[in-house]
């Protein structure tokens, strides 16, 4: 697998780093609030892998590209959370498969404050090179450029809004 596109946002959190759990918070977001960070986020909801590990599942549009992600739950910590998915993706070349990691982070500031990362990074898959060499497309770079600036784009107007949805929950003490 070869990255594709890397994103990196950050956000302040204007609560104690002791009352914020983002595993947690990721496998407990309802859709409405999932919807509520993004005009790109469509649905969320939680489910179980086949291996018992925690899973969210998210459906959003980046651009011209509907992802349906299965998000497994690789690292679950109160500060940083890492999850893994092999995502489907319809765009006007077709349908393939995209692997994301999406990890969050939080790291204090001062003891009322703290600074939210949110980091997306986009690999191939065997299905993604296939669908672009069928189409005929062998310079990856156009590829690259275009897929980095919509995801950065995205992380961008997402970050801000999910620092506000945990800033929420951690100052109504949600996960004592």
């Amino acid at each position: 697998m070869e990255i594709i596109s890397e994103s990196s946002a950050t956000a302040l959190i204007n609560a104690s780093i002791e009352k914020i759990d983002l595993t947690e918070w990721l496998f407990s977001l309802k859709s409405h609030e999932y919807q509520a960070c993004s005009s790109s986020h469509i649905a969320a909801g939680r489910s179980i892998s086949v291996n018992g590990k925690r899973m969210s599942i998210n459906v959003e549009q980046v651009a011209d590209t509907l992802l349906i992600q299965n998000y497994i739950e690789e690292i679950g910590e109160k500060d940083y959370c890492k999850v893994n998915s092999i995502s489907d993706s319809f765009s006007p070349l077709g349908r393939t498969k995209l692997g994301i990691i999406w990890e969050l982070k939080v790291k204090k500031i001062t003891e009322n404050s703290c600074e939210f990362t949110n980091v997306v990074t986009i690999l191939t898959t065997d299905e993604f090179s296939s669908l672009l060499k069928k189409a005929g497309v062998t310079d990856l770079n156009p590829v690259k450029s275009l897929m980095g600036q919509n995801v950065s784009m995205h992380n961008k107007e997402e970050t801000p809004l999910f620092a506000k949805d945990i800033e929420s929950k951690a100052l109504l003490e949600i996960w004592k």
